[in-house]
This record gives structure tokens, C-alpha cells and sequence, in this order.
């Protein structure tokens, strides 16, 4: 790991740009910069969310993911370098089925709500999903400096943050909130 922070106001991005961990600096508009920033605004979500009242083993997966995110702003901070790996993915893919082995089959969509924490968790979702979106955009620009493992990633958290939002649903008590399709009111 490189140098730690030891003074945050360094002055050196009043210019517009930032530097990345491989010390080349970028504006601070570049598609990795922007992919970078909507991974902590999700690691950001994620803190708000653990701030609920959680069931441990959700509060114990979200806390590990945080640590996740944090490698992986760390990954894209590096072009090229690696730090997401299979092992992340198949622990998620683990949570997943775990959690939604829980859970009864879904018949229509929900809306985002119910209980206060599943509607943050579905906040984080939409967040990844942009997360997701922005690392997509980068590696249409510098296709040989981001990995596929964090694009993989990302895309398997979205689906489990929505899975932890129905199971935190349940866990407080309540259940999915069902869309109800207009023609169907008549």
C-alpha cells in the first residue's frame, strides 16, 4: 500500500485535477475519476444503512462489502491492477443464494420501501447500479486499464442489495411492497 494521508487539504486539486494511486494526475471530470467517486458514494450509502438497526449477520456481510469497496475504488485508482478477485465474487454468489433461499418467489415487482432499512438498502442499490454503469463507461475508454472482476462485482452486489431489502422487510416485520399495475385499479 502506498503512502497514507497525512494532510488531507494538500491544495493540489484547485487545479481541477486529482491524482490517481499510480501517482499520474487526471481531471477531475475523467470517466475513472467518476467511476471511482460513484464507488465511495455507495461505500457512503452502505454506512448510512448500517446505521439501522440490522439483523448481525446482514450488518456482518454489509461491513465486509464495505471493505470490498473500498479495494476496489483502490483497484480503480491503480489502472491495471488487480485487488478484486474470484473469491470476492463467490461470496456474494454465497450471500445470495443464502439469503434468498429466505425468501418466497416473487409473482410482481416491488416498489423500494417498507421498513426504513430496506428502502436504504434499495437507495444502495440504485447507487451500484450507477457504480456499475460508470465502471462499464471506463472500461469503454481504457479497456486495458479496468479488470472485468470489479464490473462483475458490482453488478452481483446490486442483486443482493435487493435481496437484503426484502429480507430486511421481513425481518422487521413486514413484507415486500407490491407494484400495482394502473390498468389492474379499473
Amino acid at each position: 500500500m502506498g503512502n497514507r494521508l497525512s494532510k488531507i487539504a494538500t491544495r493540489t486539486g484547485d487545479d481541477g485535477t486529482t491524482g490517481l494511486g499510480d501517482g499520474r494526475r487526471v481531471s477531475k471530470d475523467d470517466a475513472r475519476i467518476q467511476a471511482i467517486g460513484d464507488v465511495d458514494e455507495l461505500n457512503s450509502c452502505i454506512g448510512v444503512l448500517l446505521c439501522e438497526p440490522l439483523p448481525p449477520d446482514v450488518r456482518n456481510a454489509l461491513t465486509q462489502i464495505q471493505n470490498d469497496l473500498f479495494d476496489l475504488g483502490g483497484e480503480l485508482s491503480i489502472p491495471g491492477h488487480s485487488m478484486i478477485a474470484d473469491a470476492h465474487l463467490e461470496r456474494l454468489d454465497g450471500w445470495l443464494a443464502e439469503y434468498n433461499g429466505t425468501l418466497p418467489a416473487l409473482k410482481e415487482f416491488i416498489l423500494p420501501g417498507g421498513s426504513r432499512g430496506a428502502a436504504m438498502a434499495h437507495v444502495c442499490r440504485t447507487v451500484c447500479r450507477r457504480a456499475e454503469r460508470s465502471i462499464v463507461a471506463l472500461s469503454r475508454v481504457d479497456a486495458d486499464g479496468v479488470n472485468d472482476d470489479p464490473r462483475r462485482y458490482v453488478n452481483r452486489l446490486s442483486d443482493l442489495l435487493f435481496v437484503l431489502a426484502r429480507v430486511l422487510n421481513r425481518a422487521d416485520g413486514g413484507s415486500d411492497v407490491l407494484w400495482t399495475h394502473s390498468h389492474s385499479e379499473k
